[in-house]
């Protein structure tokens, strides 16, 4: 056969190839959206933190609401004592399941501190003597409370995974409570804490819960049928999503001023009267620490 007489054989089964793949590329972009459809389909679980415990005469009324709790392992930001010490086994037998927190250390501390990740290391083995106390088993995530946002620096970093580390050697897994806000840093550039822990963590194991109580994508101060997915905080990595917090912040979430009380706190069903303003937060489970 000549040269000739096989070139539109060749070029037929060129043709068919691109259509073959051409069909497979198409079929995985299709496999991937269904993928990411299937993702945010997934049920979410409701959930409330505050820095006060809510009092076991109320935890009937909170069930009927939220599937767990925020725990604190320590004294909560701006408070004198830890009202939650002691209460695992009655949240438990309440039915709730948790979100442990440990609460950090603030810059002007690690600043003062002549070795930022030595007192990162102190306060994991603090954080660990008291998730042990309390009762919590092997695996559940210990959140380190990191208040401040924007680009961590360098003795926070050294702080944060010195504390990680240390934590998920234990027997417990870490997890890190933080920003999932943009943060300007001038010049158009802006920076969310979670993603810049996230980015710097190396291979460290991290269970991230973010803060977004921006509207949007926030829905406020709402218990929605549907709750939305901890991925649609901004943050895709995210596993657990503060949703609203008390008081409103007006300058991140004056969106959402309708869905907050005149007092410009948020309450669930039944607990205005009582006075249990209260964070809402949304996970992947209803356990987000596997404290149960």
């Amino acid at each position: 056969m000549t040269q000739a007489s096989q070139r539109p054989g060749l070029l037929l089964a060129l043709w068919i190839l691109a259509l073959v793949l051409g069909s497979a590329g198409e079929l995985a972009v299709a496999a991937q959206a269904q993928a990411a459809k299937s993702e945010k389909r997934q049920p979410s679980y409701v959930g409330f933190d505050r820095n006060d415990y809510p009092g076991d005469e109320n935890l009937a009324l909170l069930r009927q609401s939220f599937a767990f709790a925020g725990y604190w392992l320590n004294v909560p930001p701006g408070g004198a004592s830890n009202s939650w010490a002691g209460k695992r086994e009655t949240l438990r037998n309440a039915g709730f399941g948790f979100l442990v927190l440990f609460n950090g250390r603030l810059d002007a501390e690690l600043k003062k501190s002549k070795d930022a990740a030595d007192m990162g290391r102190s306060d994991a083995a603090a954080a660990i003597a008291a998730a042990k106390k309390e009762g919590f088993p092997a695996q559940t995530v210990i959140f380190l409370d990191v208040e401040e946002g924007g680009r961590m620096l360098p003795e926070q970093k050294a702080y944060i995974y010195a504390w990680v580390d240390d934590v998920n050697a234990s027997g417990f897994r870490a997890g890190i409570y933080c920003s999932g806000i943009a943060a300007k840093e001038g010049g158009g550039v802006t920076v969310i804490t979670a993603k810049d822990l996230q980015q710097n963590a190396g291979a460290r194991s991290i269970v991230y819960w973010v803060a977004n109580d921006a509207c949007p994508p926030s829905p406020g101060c709402t218990l929605p049928k549907a709750p939305p997915h901890p991925s649609e905080s901004g943050v895709a990595f995210a596993n657990v999503w503060q949703t609203s917090q008390s008081p409103r912040r007006h300058d991140i979430a004056g969106g959402c001023r309708a869905t907050y009380d005149r007092d410009d706190n948020c309450y669930s069903p039944g607990t205005r009267d009582r006075h249990l303003f209260l964070d809402i937060d949304v996970a992947v489970t209803p356990d987000p620490s596997g404290g149960r």
